[in-house]
Order: structure tokens, then C-alpha cells, then sequence
């Protein structure tokens, strides 16, 4: 693995993490489900125009379309729109650490619905994620974490682990910016179709909403993904997903940063335990292949 991958795995690690933190100041000043899809009708406007300007098709090969329509709404409608109503009553640093164990919820879902082998260092780094998880929620939990956001923000990342398995064809054929950019409309689109029927348009605009929002719309949600894209294709699936373990460290520290949120050595063990549950998961897969 090259320095330029390297660069690539940190960069997307920590602008991912972010997007909680983001999120958490956007749901505070307006409806989360609108605000989600306004952001997904820039980023994916943008991504569009872009892309068309780049010489890049819409005429996506088989494979692309599907992986484009099930991750707009698997990760895009369902995964984040479930954050960000999570979020609501939860903490961006704890929604963080929850979608951060996807690379674990894939795992077992290749175990278990694939019959993928596992490793004996893949079922010790399954049983450190599912440890550090208990040791977060423990401490959690006992400082009054809403039960219902938890359950939302964990249905999203079965959700976003969903995504995470169909999109591997993506990446092929090309086009890689105009699949982002038509990824952000079908979840835009998703989101939308509930969102005027469920939620009023009251909005407290502020600065710092204001720039969460543009911040959203073209940082995680375009940049982001794209630069996921690109990693990829660099490097491959499995070595790129290496770079999630360092997700749940960047969310809680960049929530601590942005938001003041507190951490405490509960929970800093088990963010720890986590990461080094994600590592030993992705080192695991990546021998196996």
C-alpha cells in the first residue's frame, strides 16, 4: 500500500466520522429527513454536473445501476436518515461508534448468509468488536442514552452494511462520479417522499447550521464518496475497508472537538476495543482473499 493510498484511507476515515458530528448540528436547527434530502439534491446535482463535465455517462452498465439504486436508499434514505432522526436524542459521538461496526455487521453477515470462512483472527477481532460495544453502551447507557435512538442508529448500520455488500460492483465500468452523483438523488428522492408528508418546514437558521448543511452536501456527501470510489479502485475493497478501524476514535474525537462532547474511560476503552476488533476483522479478510 502506496503513501497516496494511505493518505486516501486516513482522509475518508476521518470525513466520514464527521459527517456525524455535522449531522448532530443540522437536526438541532431543522427537520432531519428534509435537511437530509436537501443535502442529497446538492451533493448529487453537483456530482452530476460535474461528472457530465468530466466527459462521464449516465449509461451505467447493469451492475452500476444496481449498486447505485441500493445504496441511495440502503445507505443514502435508510442509513443516514435513520441517524439523523436518531440524532436527535442521541450523541454525534455515539451514532458514530454504532455505524462505525459495520465492517463487523459485515463480518457475520458473510459468515453467516455467505458461508464465508472466518479466521481464528476474524472470530477474535468479531468478539473484541462485540466486547467494545458492550463496554460503550454499558457507559452509555448509564449516563441516559435514549434507548429508541439506539435502536434507530443500529437498524441503520444493518442497513449501511446492506449497501456496503451490493456496491462492490460500483466501482467498475467508470463513471465513478456520476455514480456518486445519482446515488445522492435516488436517496434524495427516498427521503423526500416521506419527508413532506411527515414534517413541517421550520427551520432555525443559523450560521452554524447553515454551514453544517453546505459542509454535509460536499464534503461527506460528495468528496467522500467519491475519494471511497477511488480508493477502491486503487487498492481494492477489502484493504480499503481496512481503513474503517480508525472510524470510531475520529467520530468521538472530532464530536469532543466540534460539540464538546464528553468521553469517558469507559468509553475511550471501548472505542478501543472496537478499533482493534474492525483491524482484526479487515487484517483477517484480507489473508483470507
Amino acid at each position: 500500500m502506496d503513501v497516496r493510498a494511505i493518505a486516501m484511507g486516513v482522509a475518508f476515515a476521518l470525513i466520514w466520522a464527521s459527517a456525524f458530528t455535522a449531522g448532530r448540528i443540522i437536526v438541532t436547527d431543522a427537520p432531519p429527513l428534509t435537511a437530509l434530502a436537501i443535502r442529497f439534491l446538492i451533493s448529487g446535482a453537483l456530482g452530476i454536473a460535474i461528472a457530465a463535465r468530466l466527459g462521464q455517462s449516465w449509461k451505467l452498465t447493469r451492475t452500476q445501476w444496481t449498486a447505485t439504486i441500493v445504496f441511495g436508499l440502503c445507505h443514502n434514505a435508510l442509513c443516514l436518515g435513520l441517524n439523523f432522526v436518531a440524532m436527535q436524542t442521541v450523541e454525534a459521538s455515539l451514532a458514530a461508534i454504532i455505524a462505525s461496526t459495520m465492517p463487523l455487521v459485515v463480518a457475520l453477515g458473510g459468515w453467516f448468509a455467505l458461508g464465508e470462512r472466518i479466521t481464528a483472527l476474524g472470530a477474535a477481532g468479531l468478539m473484541s468488536g462485540v466486547a467494545g460495544v458492550a463496554i460503550v453502551m454499558g457507559s452509555r447507557f448509564t449516563a441516559g442514552a435514549d434507548a429508541y435512538g439506539v435502536i434507530l442508529c443500529s437498524v441503520g448500520v444493518v442497513s449501511l452494511a446492506v449497501a456496503t455488500m451490493t456496491v462492490r460492483g460500483a466501482s467498475s465500468g467508470g463513471n465513478l462520479l456520476m455514480v456518486v452523483g445519482l446515488q445522492s438523488l435516488v436517496g434524495s428522492a427516498a427521503l423526500g417522499l416521506i419527508a413532506v408528508p411527515a414534517e413541517t418546514w421550520t427551520v432555525n437558521w443559523t450560521w452554524s447550521m447553515g454551514s453544517a448543511l453546505v459542509y454535509s452536501a460536499l464534503i461527506p456527501g460528495l468528496a467522500a464518496t467519491w475519494l471511497w470510489f477511488l480508493l477502491v479502485n486503487r487498492i481494492g475493497a477489502t484493504r480499503a475497508a481496512t481503513f474503517h478501524f480508525l472510524s470510531p476514535p475520529f467520530g468521538v474525537a472530532v464530536a469532543a472537538l466540534i460539540l464538546g462532547e464528553g468521553m469517558s474511560l469507559q468509553d475511550a476503552l471501548g472505542v478501543a476495543v472496537i478499533a482493534l476488533g474492525i483491524l482484526a476483522v479487515q487484517l483477517s479478510r484480507r489473508m483470507a482473499r
